[in-house]
C-alpha cells in the first residue's frame, strides 16, 4: 500500500476534534479540557501548511472569530494563509486572503495539490473533508479524540467508502485526549 501523498508533492491534511463516537460538530461542547500536548499537536499540524480549504458555514463562523483572536499559533496561521471557500455565494466581510472556489471542489483541490507550495489544511468543514476523502485527495488525518461520547451530532467519518489508514503516531494527552495521526493509503 502507498499513501496518497506518494502521488503528488503537496499534501492535504485534515485536522479535527472528535468525540469517541466520531462526532465532530460543535467540538467546543465536548472538548472541555486543554493541555500543552494538545497545543503542541496543533502547532505540528499547521507547521507545514500554507493554505486552508473551508466550507461556507465554517468560513462564516471563523471569519467572525479568528481575525481578532489571540489563540496562537492558529490565529496567526489562519489569518495569514490563503483561504479557499467552497460556496456558491459571495463572501461576506473582508477576512484577509479569502477566495471563493470557482467550479468543482475536487478538481480545484486536485489542481491546488499540483501547484508549488506547502501543505493544504482542511479544518472544521466536515462535508468538505468527506468529499475530499471520497475523492482520494486527503493524505493525512489528524484527530484529537475527546474521552466523551456525545450521542448525537454530525460525525466526521460517517457514510464514507472503505478507506485504509496507516497510523503514523499517537499519544494520550495529560487531560485524556487521544492525539492520533493517520496516513491515507491506497491499495
Amino acid at each position: 500500500m502507498t499513501s496518497t501523498a506518494d502521488r503528488s508533492g503537496r499534501k492535504v491534511i485534515a485536522g479535527y476534534f472528535v468525540s469517541l463516537d466520531g462526532v465532530a460538530e460543535a467540538a467546543d461542547h465536548f472538548i472541555t479540557a486543554w493541555d500543552d500536548a494538545m497545543d503542541a499537536a496543533g502547532a505540528r499540524l499547521i507547521a507545514n501548511q500554507d493554505t486552508v480549504i473551508l466550507g461556507r458555514r465554517t468560513y462564516d463562523e471563523w471569519a467572525g472569530y479568528w481575525p481578532t483572536s489571540d489563540v496562537e499559533p492558529f490565529a496567526s496561521f489562519v489569518n495569514a494563509a490563503p483561504k479557499y471557500v467552497a460556496t456558491s455565494k459571495p463572501l461576506d466581510g473582508a477576512w484577509a486572503n479569502s477566495h471563493v472556489i470557482e467550479g468543482d471542489l475536487v478538481e480545484f483541490v486536485r489542481d491546488l495539490k499540483a501547484r508549488p507550495g506547502g501543505d493544504i489544511g482542511v479544518h472544521g468543514s466536515i462535508s468538505i473533508t468527506r468529499a475530499l476523502l471520497t475523492a482520494g485527495l486527503v493524505d493525512e488525518l489528524h484527530l484529537v479524540v475527546a474521552p466523551t461520547i456525545v450521542g448525537k451530532g454530525k460525525q466526521l467519518l460517517a457514510d464514507l467508502p472503505a478507506i485504509h489508514l496507516e497510523s503514523t503516531g499517537g499519544t494520550i494527552s495529560p487531560t485524556g485526549h487521544l492525539l492520533a495521526a493517520y496516513r491515507v493509503c491506497t491499495r
